[in-house]
């Protein structure tokens, strides 16, 4: 059997993106456990030079919007006003449900098209949609998932790889 462009670049958004908003539950049930302000959670980071939790959780969508938006047609703006759990909840459910309107047909068309995209403020680059998906869009779609994940262990949230993998 051989792996389709839906298959690799859908399924893997919808995963992830899931489980990611079942860790925002334990996000939130760790903030009322510890009395700790959504806020200060949302803006925590790794280390200074890196964006905070909340970017990461919208950077993550927005790769799996980008991709099937950019691959299709064009992709839909979200505005990054998210100011708590629940904003971020929100965000992720809305970015289900749009990797979830596309066929499977839509996305398996586009293996060979040339897919242009921003990489710097004034720069753009062109691959073509599966080296887009394989080499561009999932790395950079888990980079920021995973560093969503960092950032809530550093901060004692109680989750695993089980969670990441949305096996729990």
């Amino acid at each position: 059997m051989s792996l389709s462009m839906s298959t690799v670049a859908t399924q893997s958004f919808l995963q992830t993106l899931g489980a990611l908003s079942k860790i925002l539950d334990k996000a939130a049930a760790h903030c009322a456990a510890k009395k700790i302000d959504q806020a200060v959670l949302l803006q925590t980071r790794l280390i200074p030079d890196m964006f905070p939790f909340v970017k990461q959780v919208q950077i993550t969508c927005d790769f799996a919007k980008n991709t099937l938006g950019r691959l299709t047609g064009e992709p839909p703006k979200f505005s990054d006003d998210e100011k708590s759990l629940d904003d971020l909840k929100a965000r992720i459910a809305k970015t289900i449900d749009y990797v979830k309107g596309f066929k499977d047909a839509e996305v398996d068309g586009t293996s060979e098209k040339d897919v242009t995209f921003p990489i710097g403020p004034q720069q753009t680059m062109t691959l073509k949609g599966w080296q887009y998906v394989v080499g561009f869009a999932l790395p950079n779609f888990y980079f920021h998932a995973t560093t969503a994940y960092d950032i809530l262990r550093e901060m004692g949230v109680e989750i695993g790889k089980r969670d990441f993998l949305g096996r729990t």
